[in-house]
């Protein structure tokens, strides 16, 4: 994951920001609002984020992120049952599917501004805020055979000192256990590069990566061992498409109108 985030922020900052490329002749928005969704590549796991953007002047916005994300421990290994042809995978070994549910605030400056059609604007962000995690416990289903040599399934939860790979068949359904969910309240900050590249002005297009912080009160059950944390320093790059908002005339900005030209 580290190797893949190194390859993609050199490709991003090596694009001949310079060049000269097709005049832009499109009506320009003033004042900047925007509008993206997000799709978020985590070292430690992935997620989908929804951001408003208020400008405050000629550089700098306001910046609103809600983030929903999926928490993996880096022991994860999915395998098979291999006695058993047709069970499905499992992470042997995970008591727990952890999400984060994260809001934050912050501001994005604009370094280099796009110049023509075929150039790049590039900003930094930061913002930070309240995080949420919640655990959902997994259930298994695991075989007991019986004296006839036959077996029967029973729905579990892992159990380290009673369970092997042999012992387990599948999961249980994902719907399985969301009755069970604990919470676990943290706080989170990030920073990073955003790179917008877009050819319409009035629609967003832009690859961000960056790292964040984030902390809870107690350790993430995500596997059944000593090495659950409840501090992560993580890596990320993000994909985002949006609009750009004119509070002045919304409906020339709004998504039918941008997407779904005639």
């Amino acid at each position: 994951m580290k190797k893949l985030l190194t390859i993609l922020f050199i490709v991003a900052v090596s694009i001949p920001l310079y060049s000269q490329g097709d005049i832009d002749e499109q009506d320009k928005i003033f004042f900047r609002n925007e509008r993206t969704v997000g799709i978020n590549l985590n070292s430690n796991g992935f997620g989908i984020s929804y951001r408003e953007g208020k400008r405050i002047d000629f550089l700098n916005k306001r910046i609103v992120d809600i983030d929903l994300n999926i928490i993996k421990h880096p022991k994860e290994i999915r395998l098979s049952n291999p006695y058993v042809q047709a069970g499905g995978s499992f992470v042997f070994g995970k008591e727990n599917n952890v999400y984060s549910l994260r809001g934050s605030i912050g501001n994005q400056h604009e370094i280099f501004k796009k110049q023509d059609l075929g150039g790049i604007a590039i900003r930094y962000f930061y913002s930070g805020g309240p995080s949420l995690a919640f655990a959902k416990p997994i259930y298994y289903n695991v075989l007991y055979y019986t004296p006839a040599n036959t077996y029967e399934i029973k729905q579990e939860k892992f159990n380290e000192d009673i369970h092997s790979p042999a012992d387990i068949y599948n999961k249980a359904s994902f719907f399985k256990g969301f009755d069970e969910l604990t919470v676990y309240p943290g706080l989170y900050t990030r920073a990073g590069f955003n790179f917008e590249y877009s050819k319409e002005d009035k629609i967003v297009h832009a690859v961000e990566l960056g790292a964040s912080v984030e902390a809870y009160t107690k350790k993430l059950p995500i596997m059944a061992t000593d090495d659950n944390r409840a501090f992560f320093l993580t890596l990320f790059v993000s994909y985002r498409i949006g609009i750009i908002i004119d509070p002045y005339n919304p409906e020339s900005t709004s998504v039918p109108t941008l997407f779904f030209k005639r």
